[in-house]
């Protein structure tokens, strides 16, 4: 019997022949009216996703040497955005729905079910794919080597397994997970899953579900790339975990959206996550994380700040305060320097910029509006 993994690259032989036929009728064009800037250098692009409800789009900007954004084109997804019940400046109440990783773009359509696959060119898009999601309204993707990861988060939420082939996803069917949470709680922004997420080896998947539960959950990955038949599930009472990241050490890193704080935990090889530490930021909404090196900074939707944080080693954490920024700041992205760090502020469809200094401070770079972007969630940075 043939391996999932063998089933893949087979069907992935058709997709690509397919594509091969079909040519520059995927590209997805810049926009007229977006000039080149002089300023812009090449490896520094940043993309924000649109999350449109009649048509998805990725914004591209250059970035110049001083962190300042210059639109260099728009590309639609060929999906539609989504917006859950209750959400305001943060349509899908996620992190992760627009993921840059080794050349590809990987932008989710909520209301579309789908997920298109951009190859990237500095700050040009080819649209080589649009898949279906595997689920009812993807939020969350992460990708660890060929393995990809899809979280859709209604009808109970689940998670659905890709392998990338060159600049394609294939679908693996038996690589379907459901979360089994409650699709019948309100408000439904609030009880959906917020995201999925490989850990640092790809050895596990991590999935928080926010007030679905309260709950951690982390799925094994075995060798073949499919995720064990459930999950441990860590439940953290009245904590409401929405989002992740990971510190040096592999510990996991949470945004705490009830208690508004950022904690972390160790995660056994079992699947059992270990609080360690928690940092209440103090502000209102806490629900996103980004890392920076040493550093990371929680996006506080409802205080119009960031929150920053030393790692402090073995899991600690040291408070930076507290930095402004528009109102309703969601999904944040840092450069692969480490030198900028840009956040959506949700109410407008705004992306602040901020230097980041060394110890770990911000100095806004200015602001762009992105066009029909308000609500929007989905930032990648290069």
């Amino acid at each position: 019997m043939r391996t999932p993994l063998r089933l893949a690259l087979a069907s992935a032989v058709a997709v690509a022949a397919t594509a091969l036929f079909a040519g520059p009728a995927l590209a997805a064009p810049a926009s007229a009216d977006a000039a080149p800037d002089s300023t812009a250098h090449t490896g520094s692009a940043v993309f924000v996703q649109t999350d449109g409800l009649a048509g998805n789009a990725v914004v591209a900007y250059d970035r110049a040497g001083d962190g300042s954004l210059h639109q260099a084109g728009t590309y639609p997804t060929g999906g539609l955005g989504g917006a859950l019940a209750g959400a305001v400046v943060d349509h899908l109440a996620s992190q992760g729905s627009l993921v840059l990783d080794r050349g590809l773009l990987y932008a989710l359509n909520a209301g579309s079910n789908t997920v298109t696959v951009f190859a990237v060119h500095g700050d040009q898009l080819v649209r080589r794919e649009v898949i279906g999601s595997g689920g009812s309204f993807p939020v969350s993707v992460t990708a660890h080597g060929a393995l990809v990861y899809v979280l859709n988060a209604r009808a109970g939420g689940s998670v659905q397994g890709f392998v990338r082939v060159a600049d394609f996803l294939v679908r693996i069917p038996v690589w379907n997970r459901p979360l089994g949470l409650d699709p019948n709680l309100t408000p439904e922004f609030t009880h959906t899953p917020g995201q999925v997420a490989f850990t640092p080896d790809g050895s596990k998947v991590v999935v928080t579900t926010k007030g679905n539960g309260s709950a951690i959950d982390v799925f094994g990955v075995d060798r073949l790339g499919g995720l064990s038949a459930h999950p441990v599930t860590n439940v953290e009472p009245n904590a409401v975990p929405f989002a992740v990241s990971f510190d040096a050490g592999g510990h996991l890193v949470v945004a705490e959206a009830n208690t508004n704080a950022v904690a972390t935990f160790a995660i056994a090889p079992s699947g059992v996550v270990t609080p360690i530490a928690t940092a209440a930021t103090g502000q209102a909404a806490t629900c996103w994380i980004v890392r920076d090196g040493s550093a990371f900074y929680a996006s506080n939707a409802a205080s119009g700040t960031l929150s920053g944080y030393l790692d402090a080693g073995a899991g600690g954490l040291t408070a930076l305060g507290n930095t402004a920024t528009g109102a309703g700041t969601v999904d944040a992205t840092v450069t692969a320097d480490g030198r900028f760090l840009y956040v959506q502020t949700g109410a407008a469809g705004v992306v602040d910029g901020f230097r980041v200094n060394a110890g770990g401070g911000l100095t806004s770079v200015g602001s762009v509006v992105v066009p029909g972007a308000a609500g929007g969630e989905g930032i990648a940075a290069e």
